[in-house]
């Protein structure tokens, strides 16, 4: 048997404390601006039914769903039927739940299932997902997707809040320039339709124009030849898409007089939304971008996706897809929402140094000397109690051996705390400020975060 491996399966990731407190920073900037604009949170769970998560994302995104084994007998019967048929087992045969791709088909099929939900559910979630993708910078197989949703409405009062609330949290992160690509599903099929391509292939032309920033257009070109699309109708399609300026009202009119009926009512929705967009903070950074495809099936009004300069990739997409929930049961509910990607913030942030200063150590480090190991947790409870965070040298040693691990990195300990014979008859603590050096004797019972605060302002 060979030894076990130390590292993670690729595309899997630990998290030391550093990495961990940095996601936290983010995920609670998240939370309080989601909640600031009226989203509740929600939770599902990791493991989906393979009938809720199939036909949802397209077939690429079909293969990327990670698949769970039926276990045990029920694994066993069907690779035993098979090999006695002479064949192999089919996959419908040896699974039938799946690990969640994204959080939208989960929200669907809760809107679906739960009667009592509000008429206009507005709900926030941040839980990881799972792509059988291929890792590379800022890509990962298990990564977390942070939601708003808002269901139950075709206003597109709904579109301008998610907008909203995630352009509020970039702001607040730090990221000053980015853009909110913009663009809708029914302006994109007219724009096929205006390169005539037949509508029995705008799936399959779209999956190939979302592809356009990595392959480029003559990799589309391509691409769609492949799919069927004739090269003079492919060459037409990116010419309509390369349709451009920076002024969103020119583009739209640009585009309005290349597009059929259908199309022209797409733009008066984009135009709408710009409008309503110029009252929040999503308005500045919005910018229509006729290339924009994003690659899910479930797509049908307007679509986004977030861009940073010198960034390959997005930090976040989103969109319409009024069809979806109905996919679960008999009624219809309009749904739009947006999702940020957790971790390519967080590499974008870390390559820039944009987080704040934190303390990452515990308040106090209890040191001690010749006192019972039961005085030295009567006292770190006691401190604890007061507020504080309170980390205690587990071994009898010498006071230099905790002092240098108290100040060691990935501890990192704002004081140490000495409790002696003496201090502990007396009912004090010896604190030492581990950057200064300086030292006190203070009373246990006048011990709390704002004495020790104080303390560290008067040494600095």
């Amino acid at each position: 048997m060979s030894k076990p491996s130390t590292k993670p399966p690729s595309g899997m990731r630990d998290f030391l404390p550093t990495e961990v407190l940095r996601r936290r920073h983010v995920i609670d900037v998240i939370v309080r601006v989601y909640e600031a604009h009226g989203f509740a949170p929600l939770e599902t769970p990791s493991i989906e039914h393979l009938s809720t998560l199939l036909g949802k994302y397209g077939d690429e995104g079909d293969q990327l769903l990670y698949r769970l084994l039926h276990r045990r007998d029920a694994l066993a019967r069907p690779l035993e039927q098979a090999a006695a048929e002479g064949r192999t087992a089919l996959e419908s045969e040896l699974a039938d739940q799946g690990l969640r791709y994204d959080l939208t088909v989960p929200l669907a099929r809760v809107v679906a299932q739960y009667k009592d939900l509000p008429r206009f559910f507005k709900r926030y979630q941040i839980q990881p997902v799972w792509r059988a993708d291929r890792p590379g910078k800022g890509r990962f197989r298990e990564f977390y997707q942070c939601d708003v949703d808002i269901t139950g409405t075709t206003s597109m009062l709904a579109e301008a809040e998610v907008c909203s609330a995630v352009a509020t949290v970039l702001g607040e992160l730090g990221f000053e320039q980015f853009t909110i690509r913009l663009n809708h599903r029914e302006l994109l099929r007219a724009m096929i339709r205006a390169a005539g391509i037949e509508e029995a292939l705008e799936g399959t032309a779209l999956v190939a124009v979302d592809k356009l920033d990595k392959i480029g257009r003559d990799g589309v070109v391509a691409e769609l030849e492949q799919r069927g699309v004739a090269s003079a109708a492919g060459q037409a399609l990116l010419d309509i898409l390369a349709t451009g300026t920076r002024d969103n009202a020119q583009l739209l009119e640009q585009l309005r007089g290349q597009v059929d009926a259908r199309g022209q009512q797409a733009i008066d929705a984009l135009a709408q939304l710009l409008e309503l967009c110029a009252h929040n903070p999503a308005g500045a950074h919005l910018q229509v971008s006729p290339d924009l495809a994003r690659g899910l099936g479930y797509y049908t009004g307007p679509i986004f996706e977030i861009a940073v300069p010198d960034l390959a990739g997005s930090l976040g997409g989103g969109g319409r897809y009024d069809d979806l929930v109905g996919m679960f049961g008999k009624q219809q509910v309009p749904a739009v929402g947006f999702s940020l990607g957790l971790e390519r913030i967080l590499v974008v942030m870390a390559e820039r140094d944009m987080f704040p200063t934190q303390q990452f150590g515990p308040d106090l480090m209890l040191c001690w000397l010749g006192v019972p190991p039961a005085a030295v947790v009567g006292v770190a409870t006691q401190l604890r109690a007061a507020g504080l965070a309170v980390e205690v040298f587990p071994d009898q040693a010498k006071l230099g051996k905790q002092l240098q691990y108290a100040d060691a990195d990935g501890v990192k300990a704002r004081f140490a705390g000495i409790l002696g014979d003496k201090e502990l008859a007396a009912g004090e603590l010896t604190i030492k400020h581990l950057e200064s050096g300086r030292q006190q004797t203070i009373a246990l019972a006048q011990l709390d975060r704002a004495r020790l605060t104080a303390l560290a302002s008067a040494d600095e």
